[in-house]
């Protein structure tokens, strides 16, 4: 019987925690694919789940790991075969379901994505769900009237996974893209992958947000939730286009609707984990070609699975910039 490494994450005693473990196939929870796993990656979702910290496991023990991208092992669904390249990401994922951080997963046909052929493994996962994210924001803004053309766009936590793969599709699309970061010390990195101007959070006063504020921006994707986003919502242009993609802040939002009735603010939702497969593999086809993020693609950081545990407390913290690839099993075709 085959066994194979995973991290999974247990409730004893009323507490959290995760650890390496031994499992075999029949271990893992029901699916008709099982993938041989080669990359996943770190999102701040898998820090929250891994020690309990945002109480985002649903089931235990559960292996964790919202993300990853190899190739099918075998397949009792006639859409997927033996050697298909493929992405999981989203539903239940290493929430309630076995997810990435395995050398196998075993998930619903339905779940699975198929990798589009100029992207390896490794370039999926340089993205992970955080640029699925923000692609899937950016396709949802446009679709509701976002353009070049409309002004600026302004981008919270913007040194993170999500941020920094927004900023760099904004910027290739041809957006004036506003970077807003708490860490000074990154503005060279923000404006090295496309930031046009780079604010610091700490020059906004969000003790006096007014109900309508200067309009300022086009449209925001925002990471934070709370302050930040009601201020946002106060500073948009008629018809300015908002994706909350994150609550890294705060998930209570105190604001009027002022935005939306005056100046008719559209506040999109943005979930990557329940969007439909059909606009799934669009956004991902996309992420293969014409909104690739070379930049970030090319500063990501890969670590081996064995180091996994030592890097979810900097995500906490907030000290990450970018992302983090975890290399899971052998790369040896590089697909």
């Amino acid at each position: 019987m085959t066994t194979f490494k995973a991290y999974r994450t247990f409730e004893e005693n009323g507490a959290v925690s995760s650890r390496f473990v031994t499992l075999s196939l029949d271990e893992l929870d029901h699916g008709e694919v099982i993938v041989r796993t080669k990359y996943s990656t770190i999102n701040y979702k898998d820090a929250l789940s891994h020690n309990g910290t945002g109480k985002i496991m649903r089931k235990f023990p559960c292996v964790a790991g919202i993300d990853m991208a190899g190739t099918v092992e075998a397949s009792s669904d006639a859409r997927w075969k033996k050697g298909d390249k493929v992405i999981v990401h989203g539903y239940d994922l290493g929430v309630a379901h076995d997810g990435g951080y395995a050398e196998y997963v075993r998930v619903p046909a339905a779940w699975v994505v198929r990798r589009p052929e100029s992207m390896t493994a490794f370039d999926a996962m340089t993205m992970g769900t955080a640029g699925y994210t923000a692609a899937l924001a950016i396709e949802l803004m446009q679709h509701n009237g976002l353009v070049p053309a409309s002004g600026p766009v302004a981008v919270t936590g913007a040194t993170g996974g999500v941020g920094s793969v927004a900023v760099e599709i904004l910027a290739k699309l041809g957006y004036h893209v506003v970077a807003i970061t708490g860490k000074a010390e990154e503005s060279d990195y923000l404006k090295g992958i496309g930031a046009s101007e780079v604010l610091r959070r700490q020059s906004l006063d969000l003790t006096k947000i007014r109900p309508l504020d200067k309009a300022t921006y086009a449209g925001a994707i925002d990471n934070l939730g709370g302050d930040i986003l009601a201020w946002l919502l106060s500073v948009q242009k008629v018809g300015g286009v908002v994706g909350s993609v994150g609550l890294a802040a705060g998930y209570k939002l105190n604001t009027t609707v002022m935005p939306f009735i005056l100046r008719g603010v559209h506040l999109l939702g943005v979930d990557s984990s329940g969007t439909p497969m059909a606009l799934r593999q669009k956004i991902w086809n996309k992420l293969a070609v014409e909104w690739r993020p070379d930049r970030v693609h090319d500063q990501v950081r890969t670590i081996d699975f064995d180091e996994l545990p030592t890097h979810f407390d900097a995500y906490l913290k907030g000290l990450v910039r970018g992302r983090t690839v975890v290399r899971v099993g052998a790369d040896t075709h590089g697909g």
